[in-house]
């Protein structure tokens, strides 16, 4: 198993909180950042504004992903090693067979903290992450 820990990001707080944590207590592993262009956004969008193509918002989100894992890269200080990837797909199928196909030996994922009707209507990508994961995952919730 490789030395990489996987830390999937989205410009949220919560996935900012996990990175944080990941540097801590992983200081001397490769930290992969992974954007997961989810379909669905696709989709939302298409329906709510006429117009729009796939194309487009392809284009859109990967350039959404692109920035967003460029931004975090930077904001890691120098040292530490850090890959990034960008992958369309649903968020936690991805990322489980993202640190599977990739050798990862552990995820760090943000949560959101959602609980209640809001988490079962919702659904939790970290939660699914857990219960499908080949290797350690390590949930980071939100600061109180």
């Amino acid at each position: 198993m490789s030395n990489s820990v996987l830390v999937p990001v989205d410009g949220s707080p919560a996935a900012e909180h996990a990175l944080e944590y990941a540097r801590e207590q992983f200081p001397d592993v490769t930290l992969t950042l992974l954007y997961v262009m989810n379909p669905m956004v696709d989709y939302s969008r298409r329906q709510s504004y006429p117009g729009y193509t796939g194309d487009d918002e392809f284009s859109n989100e990967r350039d959404r992903g692109e920035a967003i894992l460029e931004a975090t890269a930077e904001s890691i200080p120098d040292g530490v090693t850090v890959e990034t990837a960008l992958e369309a797909g649903d968020p936690a199928r991805t990322i489980v067979s993202y640190a599977d196909d990739h050798d990862c030996s552990q995820i760090v994922i943000g949560s959101h903290g959602r609980d209640g009707l809001a988490r079962f209507l919702l659904g939790s990508v970290a939660e699914t992450v857990v219960r499908r994961s080949a290797v350690p995952v390590t949930v980071v919730r939100p600061e109180a």
